[in-house]
């Protein structure tokens, strides 16, 4: 059954008229989480999400209810800054529960980690932890280890921030510096012995160099993904004091690539550096064409700073999103999507407006994006620790009951204008056939019954919210009220996104005091 619809288990009349459309939303999945960094399935389970909270571990939600218990604690390791916020599970996990973390500890050590579940689904083992990639001490509490996916090879994946602060003043420059893994992404095989390295990786060989290295030059690579039918890579890169990016590369040539920073933030040449009063080491030219440049950038006018990556969307729920790549801004906010024809970015909208949820208020300081195994998309948000799936809605209006004939020999029925988006906010309300120049009144409630009243039904049941001010027809029966989401006549009557509303209207029926007949009822579900 859609999600919008009301359970009634009523006899109906067959509608009289339909009008449907289906738009962008956002259902609230769980809520009361603590922090969560990440979301994500394990191959072959469609029945449990796996919820990263970056102070205490992982959580389950298992078919819609989140366990008591977490599947894997760590809170003992991790600290109140960057903790927990990346995982994996290893393809084969069905056979042989390999799952991989990263995180920052309670010394400031970055650790990326194979971890075990037991043989409980539900729980996994924390003294089962492997050391993946040599941990690394920190001297800065963002941007470190952080993104790690399976890649269409089977290797893993793991994106490193560059480790340095904001207000560094740029001599140190370790995404141009090959020989540590920090601005870089990693590609490991977890399936070889230490030191996990494959022997096609670019810098293989290399005296001096991190021969895990695939590409570097990044920031801080917060989320990428690859789409999983291209294979593209799609990187967002959060910026330093100006410019947000997006990398796309295809994977068959992404291997070795040099993204630029700290040379370039976007197309912005950053190589100059005061304190030394020459370029950054380790940079070229900001013309040099062995920088990939970026496929898409934005700066930080209206409150942007801060890009939150990103997932191509492949899933069936939202046939509208499909091939499209959805990213937001943490601080302002907004999401966004586009294409990518292979050589540019094309239909690139804003659809913050389309994704408030189902109820409540609008999804604040997103996080991280996640996908589960249908491809379907998800949101994490920080300030209301909640959990989104993005979902399509379907706004439509249906006429329902009957509708008697009046005095004058007419049946009096129920229409719309515009449309049911609360951020459209141009929905009439229209009544036809009433009786010309008599007074009458919209009202509406949450079930549809069918009763007799008056000379005619009452179409709606359980609480009544009645519309004022009183309507007059005019001189042909017609009369009309345009809905104010802001002001319902009672704080329970208020009409949000997601939300589904009988209509009708009382009318007076003759000059006899006291007749009154109805029109038909309008049954509206209510989009973002």
């Amino acid at each position: 059954m859609n999600r919008l619809a009301l359970a009634f288990g009523l006899f109906l009349c067959a509608p009289l008229a339909t009008t449907s459309a289906q738009q962008l939303g956002t259902q609230r999945i769980a809520t009361g989480l603590q922090k969560p960094s990440y979301v994500c399935q394990a191959p072959g389970d469609d029945t449990r999400l796996f919820i990263l909270e970056r102070y205490n571990g992982v959580k389950i939600i298992k078919n819609g209810v989140a366990n008591p218990q977490l599947f894997l604690d760590i809170s003992s390791r991790l600290t109140t800054n960057e903790g927990l916020v990346g995982m994996a599970f290893h393809p084969d996990y069905q056979n042989n529960g390999r799952f991989f973390l990263t995180f920052l500890d309670k010394d400031m050590i970055t650790r990326l980690e194979e971890f075990a579940v037991t043989g409980d689904p539900d729980i996994a083992d924390p003294n089962s932890a492997i050391e993946i990639v040599p941990a690394h001490q920190q001297t800065y509490a963002s941007h470190n280890w952080n993104c790690i996916q399976f890649g269409p090879d089977g290797m893993l994946y793991a994106g490193f921030g560059d480790a340095v602060e904001v207000n560094d003043d740029g001599t140190t420059n370790n995404s141009q510096d090959l020989s540590n893994n920090l601005g870089k992404i990693l590609r490991i095989d977890v399936d070889n012995p230490p030191t996990y390295v494959p022997a096609d990786n670019p810098f293989v060989g290399q005296s001096g160099v991190d021969e895990l290295i695939w590409i570097y030059g990044v920031r801080n690579p917060w989320r990428f993904d690859f789409d999983p039918v291209t294979n593209d890579l799609y990187i967002a890169d959060v910026g330093r004091l100006d410019w947000e990016e997006i990398d796309i590369l295809p994977f068959a040539s992404a291997a070795g690539k040099n993204l630029g920073w700290r040379c370039l933030e976007g197309t912005m040449c950053t190589n100059y550096v005061p304190a030394m009063g020459s370029s950054a080491p380790g940079c070229l030219s900001c013309g040099d064409p062995s920088y990939w440049p970026p496929a898409f950038e934005y700066d930080h006018s209206g409150g942007k700073c801060c890009i939150i990556g990103g997932e191509v969307y492949r899933g069936s729920d939202c046939p509208s999103l499909y091939g499209k790549y959805l990213y937001a801004d943490f601080c302002s906010s907004r999401f966004w999507c586009f294409e990518w024809d292979g050589a540019q970015v094309t239909n690139h909208i804003e659809i913050t407006s389309e994704l408030l949820p189902d109820l409540g208020p609008p999804i604040d300081f997103p996080t991280s994006f996640g996908q589960d195994n249908d491809g379907e998309v998800y949101i994490l948000s920080n300030s209301g620790s909640e959990l989104y799936k993005i979902v399509e809605v379907d706004c439509h209006v249906n006429n329902f009951c009957t509708s008697t004939m009046n005095s004058a020999g007419t049946v009096a029925t129920m229409g719309s204008q515009g449309t049911t988006s609360i951020g459209a906010d141009d929905f009439v309300l229209t009544a036809d056939g009433v009786l010309p120049n008599k007074v009458g009144q919209f009202f509406y409630g949450p079930n549809q019954i069918q009763v007799p009243f008056g000379e005619g039904f009452r179409c709606v049941g359980g609480g009544i919210y009645r519309m004022y001010p009183i309507g007059v027809a005019d001189g042909t029966g017609f009369v009309s009220r345009a809905l104010d989401y802001a002001n319902p006549p009672q704080p329970a009557g208020q009409i949000q996104a997601g939300a589904t509303w009988n209509f009708q209207y009382w009318y007076r029926d003759a000059m006899t005091p006291g007749t009154f007949n109805l029109t038909d009822g309008l049954e509206a579900a209510f989009c973002p």
